[in-house]
């Protein structure tokens, strides 16, 4: 189990806290959660692992909140494109107006008291349009980075869900193989147990051999127990990283794989991890939206140029109007703004610069996620091999210690201290095992290749 916790941890450290450049956008906690769909069955269903990738790939939530991201970047880029086209709008006024000059405090001798009714029609188009604003250009090109980081991210959360997913279907997995092997460590201390007590009926063995058999047959069967709840703990996590109700009973009907992963040349792998990999790619597309921001900040001390006007038709009535329309352009030059488009500038540089330092930090990181997921998968597979070795050692000296008890040989300590070394020696192969399967889904995600996983589990 520390093993298995060990690797956890590791992944977890390989799930963003935050997707680069949003503010509200999925955290780690949200890859492990879903959007359930579908009403649980009576039925106990088979769930392979690129089934349950597919599930977690359509309803996990951290992939459906960076699509959620990208559709709000999607917006904000069109309302900075706005500003750049021209605002053409249609109004059409039906006045009708009646005056009461005395409440007005105008009483004129011989001048009526109320005029009216009287109307009039104005029918009329407006256009208005910045023709030279380099500070809106700026802006919305910033709009356009920002929204292609957002699609990239989008897809690097695809992923995330793979290594999620992955990891949680692998780890119900190294779950079965424990409650299996304790299941067979509790028959055979059951065997165990029968023989001390009826060598000790024979007057055969003192009380302390089936004292002792007992103490170990009862110790099994509570690890037993731990193992079968951590079991369906986990396969709830799966079900919730996945999107599958959580009173729906399955199955998983893939094994652990394991194969030997071949030898890679890091420094190829590290290249290819930078071209593939898609945060990276987004936050390189964040750095330029900040380049585009300071320049807006420049751009604001530049004059812009806009022109409005107007043409309609307006009268007593449609039939009795005439045209009418008005056009005019301003310039705009800013004079005395120093302070604060100085303040303005220096704001969006401090944010370029930060940026430019969390693309540094994420390019080293991405060299780093290869080396240690090459690292892990070479030790886990030594690990795997040794793990394999001890317990096909284990289990010849617990039957060697059986026979010598049975056949009066020795007493049944060395059968409890070799029931203990086979349960260790499981223990460790199951977590050795369990270890390399994410350490390769590990180097999927540090490629960015997670659409390939299998090809990696397989060894590649």
């Amino acid at each position: 189990m520390v093993g298995a916790a060990a690797a956890s941890q590791a992944l977890a450290q390989q799930l963003p806290t935050q997707i680069p450049g949003t503010s509200t956008g999925p955290t780690a906690q949200s890859f492990q959660g879903s959007v359930a769909t579908g009403q649980a069955t009576g039925q106990t269903i088979d769930l392979s692992l690129d089934e349950a990738i597919q599930r977690g790939l359509k309803n996990n939530l951290g992939a459906i909140l960076s699509g959620t991201q990208t559709a709000s970047a999607r917006a904000q880029r069109l309302s900075q494109l706005q500003s750049l086209l021209p605002d053409v709008e249609f109004n059409a006024h039906e006045a009708v107006s009646q005056v009461d000059l005395a409440a007005e405090g105008l009483r004129i001798p011989g001048f009526p008291t109320i005029i009216g009714p009287f109307g009039y029609t104005d029918l009329r188009a407006s256009l208005s349009w910045s023709l030279v604003d380099l500070k809106s250009l700026r802006t919305y090109m910033a709009a356009k980075h920002q929204f292609k980081s957002a699609e990239l991210t989008a897809q690097d959360a695809r992923d995330l869900v793979v290594l999620t997913v992955g990891n949680a279907y692998m780890l119900v997995l190294a779950d079965q193989g424990r409650v299996e092997s304790y299941q067979a460590q509790v028959a055979t201390a059951k065997v165990s147990l029968d023989q001390a007590s009826a060598n000790h009926d024979a007057g055969t063995a003192p009380r302390l051999d089936v004292l002792r058999a007992q103490v170990d047959y009862q110790s099994l069967e509570q690890q037993l127990i731990v193992a079968q709840n951590s079991l369906e703990k986990d396969k709830l996590a799966l079900a919730r990283a996945i999107g599958l109700p959580l009173e729906q009973k399955f199955n998983l009907s893939d094994k652990a794989p394991y194969a030997v992963f071949d030898k890679l040349d890091v420094d190829a792998t590290i290249k290819q991890a930078h071209a593939n990999r898609k945060d990276l790619a987004a936050m390189l597309e964040q750095t330029r939206a900040y380049e585009e921001q300071r320049k807006a900040a420049t751009a604001d001390r530049y004059p812009t140029v806009k022109f409005d006007g107007d043409f309609g038709d307006i009268g007593v009535n449609v039939r009795h109007s005439h045209e009418t329309g008005d056009a005019q352009g301003t310039l705009s030059v800013p004079v005395f703004k120093e302070y604060g488009l100085r303040g303005e500038a220096q704001v969006a540089q401090s944010q370029l610069d930060t940026q430019k330092a969390q693309l540094s930090d994420l390019n080293a990181q991405v060299d780093a996620d290869v080396r240690d997921a090459l690292l892990d998968i070479e030790a886990a597979q030594k690990q795997v091999e040794v793990a394999r070795s001890s317990v096909d050692l284990a289990t010849e000296a617990l039957s060697e210690a059986q026979q010598r008890y049975v056949n009066g040989v020795s007493d049944n300590l060395a059968v409890s201290q070799a029931q203990q070394s086979v349960a260790q020696a499981n223990d460790q192969y199951v977590s050795s095992l369990y270890r390399d399967n994410v350490a390769k889904l590990s180097l999927v995600r540090a490629l960015g290749a997670g659409q390939d996983y299998s090809k990696y589990l397989g060894g590649k």
